[in-house]
């Protein structure tokens, strides 16, 4: 299996590993066989493991929430930069309409209506930087 060369207080010692099963091991030491048993030491590990808690988010703060009767803020899904408006105020939109496109992460990405309504209020301009859920407009439900 292994071979070994070892000085032990001056005394050269030729060491072949035959079997090592669990922590019982088969050793030949020049020319005698013997069965002896290893016994591992706990070494703590160089690299600290480090253990971080579970990232806890509010009870539905992944739904759209309604600002007041009949309003939706329409929000930043992702951090990015606003490319073009495809709506202005009191515009008529329907669900699936397109309303503004953004960049972020390098990609366009299109932001469609989630309801049909009439856009209140916009909030962003063209070039304007928008972090995740920053309110872009807010549209009112008919």
């Amino acid at each position: 299996m292994h071979k070994f060369k070892f000085t032990i207080r001056g005394n050269e010692y030729d060491v072949d590993v035959k079997k090592l099963e669990g922590n019982i091991a088969r050793v030949e030491v020049n020319g005698t066989c013997y069965q002896v048993e290893l016994k591992k030491e706990r070494v703590a590990p160089k690299t600290p493991i480090l253990k971080r808690p579970a990232v806890k988010h509010a009870e539905g703060s992944d739904k759209i929430k309604k600002v007041a009767e009949g309003l939706f803020k329409v929000k930043a899904p992702l951090p990015g930069n606003i490319m073009q408006l495809y709506v202005k105020e009191g515009d008529k939109v329907k669900k699936g309409d397109k309303l503004l496109q953004y960049e972020a992460m390098k990609m366009e990405n299109d932001l469609l209506s989630e309801k049909d309504g009439v856009v209140s209020k916009i909030n962003v301009a063209l070039a304007d930087a928008v972090l995740q859920d920053d309110e872009l407009m807010l549209i009112e439900l008919k």
